[in-house]
C-alpha cells in the first residue's frame, strides 16, 4: 500500500507500506511507482477510494491476458444521485475487436463507451515490465513534458499509462461487471457507503 495524505493514520498489521512524500505535487501514476519493488511479478492494482465485492476480485484474478481491467458496463447507474461527482469524471473505455483501444476522462464519448474503468486492474509480469520501461523512458527523456492528457509525468493518471501501453501494442482486456462496487470521492459518497455497509465502515 502506498501512503500519502494522513498516511500516519493507516497502520494495518501484515501490510507492506511505501511512502509518497510528495503526494501534494504528484498523481496516481507517480504514487504507484513508489511501490515499484512489488512489480517484479504479476500484481493487482487498485485505487484506494473504491469498494468492491470479493466476487469482482475473483473475476479479475481468473481473467486472462497481460493487462485486464475491471469495467462496469452499467456505469451510468453509478452516477445516479451523485450531485457532487459529475459524469465527466468517469474513466470511460472504448473496445474494438475485444480489446481496449481508448481510456480516460473525457477521452471517450459517453455514447461510444463500453463502460467505466473502476480503478482495479491486473498486470502480468511482462506487462509490469513494459509499464516500468515506459515510465522510466518518459522520466529520462523529459518528465516535465505532457504525458498523454496529463500536463506532465508527475501529474499523470493511471489511465494515461494504460493508454501509453495500448499505443505501444500491448493487449488490454475488459473484464465486465454490472455494479457491485462504489467509489468514495465526496462526503455524499461516504454517506452512501455508510448506508450500505454500516456507520462503522
Amino acid at each position: 500500500m502506498v501512503k500519502g495524505y494522513q498516511g500516519h493514520s493507516i497502520n494495518y498489521p501484515g501490510v507492506t507500506y511505501y511512502e509518497n512524500p510528495d503526494f501534494k505535487e504528484n498523481n496516481i501514476l507517480r504514487s504507484l511507482f513508489y511501490a515499484e519493488a512489488e512489480m517484479n511479478e504479476d500484481f493487482i492494482f487498485s485505487y484506494s477510494d473504491i469498494l468492491y465485492s470479493k466476487s469482482i476480485a475473483e473475476k479479475l484474478i481468473d481473467s486472462r491476458g497481460d493487462i485486464a481491467l475491471i469495467v462496469d458496463v452499467n456505469w451510468r447507474q453509478h452516477y445516479l444521485g451523485r450531485d457532487l461527482h459529475p459524469l465527466s469524471e468517469a474513466e470511460l473505455i472504448k473496445v474494438e475487436n475485444g480489446r481496449v483501444t481508448r481510456i480516460g476522462k473525457e477521452v471517450v464519448k459517453a455514447n461510444e463507451a463500453h463502460g467505466e474503468f473502476i480503478g482495479l486492474a491486473k498486470f502480468s509480469r511482462s506487462a509490469a515490465q513494459a509499464m516500468r520501461t515506459a515510465f522510466h523512458q518518459a522520466a529520462s527523456e523529459n518528465p516535465a513534458a505532457p504525458f498523454h492528457r496529463a500536463s506532465s509525468l508527475e501529474k499523470a493518471y493511471m489511465t494515461d499509462m494504460l493508454q501509453e501501453l495500448i499505443d505501444r501494442g500491448l493487449q488490454v482486456r475488459s473484464v465486465d461487471i454490472e455494479g457491485g462496487w462504489m467509489e468514495i470521492d465526496t462526503p455524499q459518497d461516504l454517506a452512501e457507503a455508510r448506508k450500505r455497509f454500516g456507520s462503522d465502515s
